[in-house]
């Protein structure tokens, strides 16, 4: 799942939570139980970065994130 997340957070590089969610219930079956923990396993990665204002996710890459 979180390599799912990753590749498409690349792609647009910035995504709504609700539409990356949406995806996530297209793309896997049952996809809702792991949307979460595989946000959290990306940010404690440091490769996305989460804007409560927007509601939105934005990939940031490995060196970009502070």
């Amino acid at each position: 799942m979180a390599l799912l997340l990753l590749a498409r957070l690349r792609a647009q590089r910035l995504c709504e939570y609700d539409a990356l969610r949406a995806y996530v219930r297209k793309a896997v079956i049952g996809g809702d139980v792991l949307f979460l923990p595989s946000l959290n396993f990306l940010y404690l990665l440091g490769l996305i970065e989460y804007h409560p204002k927007t509601d939105a996710i934005e990939y940031v890459g490995q060196n970009e994130a502070v």
